[in-house]
């Protein structure tokens, strides 16, 4: 089913980010954490396609055994970096025959491990715009979710500049929005009223990652724009400090309910978790709450 009408009748909802497992090996492990989350009753989960498309059969494969086996309502990413109109072409064919009306349409970042030009890398869909029009005009019916930056793309000129690019890709055809994750819930609802002055009524879902351990919140940053308030890093260093990483957890988990139930208690309409395949911390930080 199309995720747009899912949002419009369903209360306050949770949704869940996997990626899949480079390692066949890792597959049953990764299904019993998705098997243990759809205690979460998730409106969705999106599945990461990697860098140039270098998991494209995987994340197909991966979508497909979580469909037969928990029975979740699936949307794989689909970027558009080192990928022309016929690659496209043939993962949104494959998508059908699997019951999945969804894709998120993100540009991708340029991957290291592939050489060329970013001019050739980008030379058909050299933003995320042109895959959602692609996608649109070729399959007017699939739902198409795009990626949000409340804190504006690490290569955007500006905050105001990044909010031209959502336009564009709303008016080429988006549904609905997924935020990158940030820290501070006063940056998503700034988002959300920024959007709303340009004519943007669409959902955007903000995306919340729990912080497991300070190695995990590095290597997290390094990829994304993000910003951590001071207040925050000033309690999980003093966590890590007297109790490790297990300290270091409990403050995580303590944040992110927090900010979860304020997201919920203020009008979102869900929240997306970055489980980063874990169970534990997504359970605990959803208990209760909704």
């Amino acid at each position: 089913m199309r995720i747009p009408e899912l949002i419009t009748d369903s209360d306050p909802f949770v949704s869940l980010e996997f990626f899949p497992p480079k390692k066949r090996d890792d597959w049953p492990a990764f299904l019993e954490v998705a098997a243990r989350l759809k205690a979460l009753n998730p409106l969705f989960v999106s599945v990461t396609y990697g860098a140039g498309g270098s998991t494209q059969n995987n994340t197909l494969e991966i979508c497909e055994r979580l469909i037969s086996s928990c029975g979740v309502e699936v949307m794989p990413h689909l970027t558009g970096v080192a990928a022309d109109e016929e690659k496209v072409e043939r993962f949104l064919e494959a998508l059908g025959p699997m019951g999945i009306d969804n894709v998120l349409a993100l540009r991708g970042d340029r991957p290291d491990n592939l050489s060329g030009s970013d001019e050739e890398l980008f030379a058909t869909f050299p933003h995320a715009s042109d895959l959602v029009g692609f996608v649109r005009k070729r399959y007017p019916e699939m739902g198409i979710g795009v990626a949000g930056f409340p804190e504006a793309h690490a290569e955007s000129p500006s905050i105001a500049a990044d909010l031209d690019v959502m336009g564009e890709k709303m008016a080429q055809g988006a549904d609905f929005v997924i935020t990158q994750l940030y820290f501070d819930n006063r940056v998503y609802f700034d988002y959300v009223e920024r959007l709303a002055r340009r004519g943007i009524s669409q959902p955007i879902i903000p995306g919340v990652l729990p912080i497991r351990n300070l190695a995990s919140l590095r290597f997290i940053l390094e990829l994304c724009n993000a910003k951590v308030p001071g207040k925050l890093i000033n309690a999980l260093l003093r966590a890590n400090e007297e109790g490790g990483n297990k300290a270091v957890y409990q403050v995580g988990v303590a944040y992110a309910k927090q900010q979860v139930r304020e997201l919920l208690a203020s009008g979102a309409p869900g929240v997306h978790l970055y489980t980063l395949n874990k169970a534990d911390m997504c359970l605990e930080v959803m208990a209760g709450l909704y």
